[in-house]
């Protein structure tokens, strides 16, 4: 047996994965790799060279209710297993996904999504541990017994899971984003179909090859990869079915917008976690040298590709001179190029060069309109367009789109305040709300400004882009959606309370 090939609980063997990234990708429907019901296909292309990688089935609406309706038979069974055999499934997917980072999984993000091999151990390790922690979750589903007013009457109050779980992941992280999607409603009891990015099947494949290989049984999580031209009429057929009782999707405001309002015209709950425009807001009083440490990181890990990357940097008008030179000396040393080339480089491409023009296009347009260039060159470079340099501006106005729209690249839009009413109003001046920091020394002053930001999560002397597997990630409406992933806030969003009370026999009850 190849290494990691996958068997499932019963020791049936569920057919043994492709591990070259060249060979066709196919859906995976009740622990079976199979073709599209119609034998479509797409291309997945190599984001730096435009070459094609492989040709990956293409599901269509058939292929969808296929996958519900094998989802829900297996949900009939998944969801009465107990703790302890969710449990080991899990610690076993960690360890498995731990082996990955000298197997496929740094040729499979490469190639797919021009990530370094710094993101690729972030996604690795990052997953393994959230196997781990979604684990420890599994004797923690609790319900509780309720007082009663009427004699001779108990009441429970129990936590069950829901059913089937539509999952919708990105390509930007993957294996962590698509392990996250799936982990902690599997761990509940329910069922899974997830629609992975058009753009990195295989990477993604990589959290499912892992809990099969663990023994999760077939049925539990079915995969449809789609084209684009396809997505939309899929992605309705999935929402709205009837036995589809959940939604989950990790993307951009647009298409999370669109998401909701087909959940809404049949009332079903969603957790959306969608785009950022994280602020930064520094104190004068705070650790200058740390502050540009965590917005370099911050904003530029992955291309600023992350919905936690930070955007705006908020600074007092007293320590900005200071601040500015360090950020810019800071980022001259920061290596940019093509990684296929050179793997030393911290900032290769973009995902398509479509979005690297848009990128670019918002800079220039903020530059016509009188902001300044601070850093960067307005260019894109590489084989084919994806490679932008990091871009500092200051002067950006409230009419700019820049200002507003959330950039999804290595850009960094810095701005003063003297008063902290000003510095509230500015971090808070936009429709996203899904993280931010706060520096300064006087770390209760921190807090205090950190509760009046409308932020999911505000960190204090640390970078925006900071998570953990335990913590309740999202936003507070607008632009970064709402509902929680992680922990005990994904339990919740993923199992329903059920009332169940119970009368002594002998009862009378007056009219």
């Amino acid at each position: 047996m190849a290494p990691h090939a996958e068997t499932t609980a019963n020791k049936g063997t569920i057919p043994e994965r492709i591990s070259t990234l060249s060979q066709p990708h196919h859906l995976f429907i009740d622990g079976k790799y199979i073709p599209g019901s119609d034998n479509a296909t797409f291309p997945v292309r190599n984001p730096m060279t435009g070459d094609v990688l492989y040709e990956c089935a293409s599901a269509s609406k058939a292929d969808y209710e296929t996958a519900i309706e094998n989802a829900h038979s297996a949900y009939q069974t998944w969801s009465q297993t107990g703790p302890s055999a969710r449990r080991r499934i899990f610690l076993k997917a960690a360890d498995i996904m731990e082996s990955y980072i000298t197997g496929n999984a740094p040729e499979f993000m490469s190639q797919e999504v021009s990530a370094t091999m710094h993101w690729v151990k972030v996604n690795v390790f990052a997953t393994a541990g959230l196997f781990r922690e979604t684990a420890s979750l599994a004797t923690h589903i609790r319900g509780e017994i309720v007082p009663a007013d009427r004699p001779g009457t108990t009441i429970l109050v129990e936590r069950q899971a829901v059913g089937v779980v539509f999952a919708i992941s990105p390509w930007n992280a993957p294996i962590n984003l698509t392990a996250r999607a799936i982990a902690v409603p599997l761990l509940c009891g329910n069922t899974v179909v997830l629609k992975p990015s058009e753009f990195s099947p295989k990477s993604q494949d990589l959290a499912i090859r892992a809990l099969t290989a663990a023994g999760l049984p077939p049925g539990c999580v079915n995969v449809l990869p789609t084209s684009a031209e396809r997505t939309p009429e899929v992605t309705e057929c999935a929402v709205k079915h009837p036995k589809v009782l959940r939604v989950n999707f990790t993307g951009s405001d647009r298409v999370g917008r669109i998401i909701a309002g087909w959940a809404a015209t049949c009332l079903k709950q969603c957790v959306l976690e969608l785009g950022g425009k994280a602020p930064v807001v520094v104190f004068e009083d705070a650790n200058v040298d740390d502050a540009v440490e965590a917005v370099v990181f911050g904003a530029l890990a992955f291309s600023g590709q992350v919905c936690m990357s930070t955007e705006r940097v908020i600074l007092h008008k007293s320590i900005s001179k200071e601040f500015k030179e360090k950020l810019l000396k800071k980022v001259e040393t920061i290596k940019t190029g093509n990684h296929l080339e050179d793997s030393t480089v911290s900032i290769s491409g973009l995902f398509t060069s479509a979005h690297a023009t848009r990128v670019v296009s918002l800079l220039r347009s903020a530059v016509d309109g009188g902001a300044t260039l601070l850093a960067g060159d307005l260019q894109v470079t590489g084989p084919k367009g994806t490679i932008i340099r990091p871009h500092i501006l200051e002067g950006v106005s409230s009419v700019m789109d820049i200002a507003h729209v959330e950039t999804f690249g290595p850009v960094i839009l810095l701005s003063e305040f003297e008063t902290d009413e000003e510095a509230v109003a500015s971090a808070n001046d936009s429709d996203f709300s899904l993280c931010g920091s706060v520096f300064s020394r006087d770390t209760l002053r921190a807090l205090d400004i950190s509760k009046r930001l409308r932020l999911g999560a505000c960190h204090i002397n640390g970078p925006s882009l900071y998570v953990e597997s335990t913590l309740p990630q999202g936003g507070t409406g607008g632009g970064s959606g709402y509902g929680r992933f992680g922990g005990m806030a994904g339990v919740e969003a993923f199992t329903e309370k059920k009332i169940i009370t119970m009368a002594r026999p002998g009862l009378k009850f007056a009219l």
